[in-house]
């Protein structure tokens, strides 16, 4: 067992997975896990913080403090505090790109962007959480429907040459134009790079009424995917930061707050 220090865990309860991430007390990721949040966010929490616990190579009473965030943040009992996940993917995406700031986030069943100032500090955003449209559910109900893993669609849209127009971004209609598209004998990888342009164009709506500031990340499971990263690269004409597991800039932001109060608190003690 690690000791030593103190240590401090933020849990990210989304609609699809939960992630968990355990810091030390200088910041430095000691482990993390992601699991799938199914139909009991307590269970989930529960289990993702106990998962990252065996990967820092901690007991669950050698940490700190503990932030939750995320959807389902308020199903966390044992967790200190609840914050927002804006205010938690941006303190994560500055934490790890400095750089930092406009932050995308596409998530299971939202997306969002924020305006990060210094510090990782909010200083605006935007969020659509009313539709799948432009989220992690509507790739995922797409590949579905063409029969692909979310892994070959990345692949698939990457090496296409062309691409196919969908119309809508709704995904109950957009579900219909790719059964369509295919009875037609488009080819996929065209249809593929189609439906991460929606996507994309989806996004961009939110992206342009904030403006563009300082460097940009990629947060969330939909930053996992290559072909939908390439396509925003390409709307903005530079690249942007991935994190090598994007899914946990949230927890890690949670995390990263919870040091954070723990030294204020300290402080007034003192």
């Amino acid at each position: 067992m690690k000791t030593g220090m103190d240590y401090f865990a933020g849990i990210d309860v989304g609609s699809l997975s939960t992630e968990a991430v355990i810091i030390g007390d200088d910041d430095r990721l000691c482990g993390f896990s992601i699991v799938q949040t199914g139909a009991n966010s307590t269970e989930a929490a529960e289990a993702a913080l106990g998962s990252a616990l065996s990967s820092a190579g901690i007991r669950r009473e050698n940490l700190s403090r503990i932030i939750a965030t995320g959807y389902g943040r308020i199903s966390v009992p044992f967790a200190e505090k609840k914050i927002t996940e804006i205010s938690c993917h941006a303190a994560g995406a500055f934490h790890l790109f400095p750089d930092t700031g406009t932050v995308i986030d596409i998530g299971g069943q939202d997306s969002k962007t924020i305006r990060v100032g210094p510090g990782g500090k909010v200083l605006d955003f935007n969020m659509n959480d009313k539709c799948a449209a432009g989220t992690g559910r509507f790739l995922e109900v797409m590949a579905g429907k063409l029969e692909v893993s979310l892994e070959q669609m990345a692949e698939l849209s990457l090496q296409s040459k062309g691409e196919v127009q969908i119309s809508s971004v709704c995904t109950v209609f957009a579900e219909s134009e790719v059964v369509s598209l295919v009875a037609q004998n488009h080819p996929r990888d065209q249809i593929i790079k189609g439906l991460h342009r929606a996507v994309v164009n989806r996004v961009w709506s939110m992206v342009k009424a904030l403006g563009i500031h300082g460097g940009v990340t990629m947060s969330g499971g939909v930053a996992k995917n290559r072909g939908v990263v390439a396509l925003f690269e390409e709307k903005l004409g530079r690249r942007i930061h991935v994190h090598e597991e994007p899914q946990i800039v949230g927890a890690l932001g949670a995390a990263l707050l919870a040091r954070r109060e723990s030294q204020i608190t300290r402080k007034v003690v003192q």
